[in-house]
């Protein structure tokens, strides 16, 4: 008998309907003689409403209390989901973030797990249970409701089934499973068989919603077998797995595109040690994530420091940056929220030279003008004026062949 841990999204879980789809599905696996443990997100669309009750009363909400409130939509749906496994006939019982004991720190909105107690859930699948936990949540030292920040029921799943060591986590989603690309950009986009973790870490953090970047890395760092599936179709889905046990890695395996950034700049800035500190310690103070930094240096002793965070940080960041901008008493201060990264990812580019001048040079056929660019060995991003996001997408899925790779 092998253990299951299968994660279900809001649009998994959007309806009574879909609730008692899902609840089939388990029984299913039951059936067959898996022992089953359920993290499901809120019903979609609630934790916006919830989010937008609270905005109401106070905008913005204290931290700590809109954790308590968000929480709620996912209890909602352990109880209903468990309901319909007992109407069923499947002994199910369902706990909360704090019942399972998922210990988090106190970054209340974007909490990161620190430990899982997994002894309750443990002896609840011996006495033959299916045990439906909420995901999005958990607790802090101070027995205070934390949430894991959007997609944390990605980072739920994997970390229980990190814990529970089981044998497969499953993600089932709207989707069937990781495509090269978004095919609602490249209707020619192929879904994956498999790809590495390192591919869908880079992937995930490149812009790809299909699964959230610290679910990936519990993945990566405890080898949790991980397979994307569809909750609407069945088929094999996409396994997520080590490099050694791909056959022959595709020299790209995926392009992304990610509309989420914004750009800023500190223009003259004295050119001395200790400047990239100076700017970016404000930043990381508030909790404010940085992407890409580009630092060049003038002949006249002055530097222009560039990075990129999340749009939805950008006015919170500019404002950082005006006012380190007036204490080091540099130029000006620029921004720009008009823009999106564009990436191309796959392990084969480690034994193959040359990737990125095909890359520099299909997008310079098409007039596309490169901001700023960042690499590794695995993967190359551009930051490119939004107006061309999708063709750049469209041309590098075409430059590197992905919808005939096989």
């Amino acid at each position: 008998m092998s253990l299951l841990v299968q994660k279900y999204g809001g649009t998994s879980v959007g309806s009574v309907e879909r609730i008692q789809a899902v609840a089939e599905r388990v029984e299913a696996a039951r059936v067959a003689g898996h022992s089953i443990v359920v993290v499901v997100s809120a019903m979609s669309g609630e934790t916006d409403r919830l989010l937008n009750l609270a905005r109401a009363i106070k905008n913005p909400p204290p931290s700590r209390e809109l954790d308590a409130v968000l929480a709620t939509g996912e209890q909602v749906t352990i109880g209903l989901l468990a309901m319909a496994l007992l109407a069923r006939g499947v002994d199910a019982v369902s706990y909360t973030g704090g019942q399972v004991r998922i210990l988090t720190d106190s970054a209340f909105n974007k909490a990161r797990i620190l430990d899982i107690d997994a002894s309750n859930v443990h002896t609840e699948l011996k006495a033959g249970k299916v045990v439906v936990i909420a995901g999005f949540q958990g607790i802090d030292d101070q027995g205070n409701v934390t949430t894991l920040g959007r997609g944390g029921s990605d980072t739920t799943a994997v970390a229980m089934a990190a814990a529970l060591k089981a044998d497969e986590c499953q993600i089932y989603t709207d989707v069937d499973g990781v495509y090269t690309t978004d095919p609602r950009i490249v209707p020619e986009a192929r879904r994956l068989d498999r790809i590495t973790y390192e591919e869908m870490l880079e992937m995930a953090s490149l812009g790809a919603k299909v699964l959230q970047i610290r679910s990936v890395e519990f993945a990566s760092k405890y080898q949790v077998t991980l397979r994307v599936l569809s909750s609407f179709v069945d088929g094999p889905g996409t396994l997520i797995t080590t490099e050694e046990n791909i056959m022959e890695a595709a020299l790209i395996s995926g392009v992304t595109l990610n509309r989420d950034e914004a750009k800023l700049t500190i223009v003259g800035v004295p050119d001395r040690p200790g400047v990239a500190s100076t700017i970016l310690g404000p930043i990381a103070d508030a909790n404010i994530e940085v992407d890409m930094i580009v630092q060049n240096s003038g002949a006249d002793g002055a530097a222009d420091f560039t990075f990129t965070v999340h749009r939805n940080e950008y006015d919170q960041a500019l404002a950082i940056c005006q006012q380190t901008n007036l204490e080091m008493k540099a130029r000006a201060v620029q921004g720009d929220k008009r823009i999106v990264k564009v990436s191309i990812v796959g392990v084969g580019m480690r034994s193959h030279a040359g990737i990125a001048s095909r890359t520099f040079r299909a997008l310079a056929a098409e007039g596309i003008n490169i901001q700023m660019i960042s690499t590794s060995e695995i993967k190359i991003s551009v930051v490119i004026d939004e107006k061309y996001g999708e063709l750049a997408v469209r041309t590098l899925h075409a430059e590197f062949g992905l919808a005939e790779q096989v």
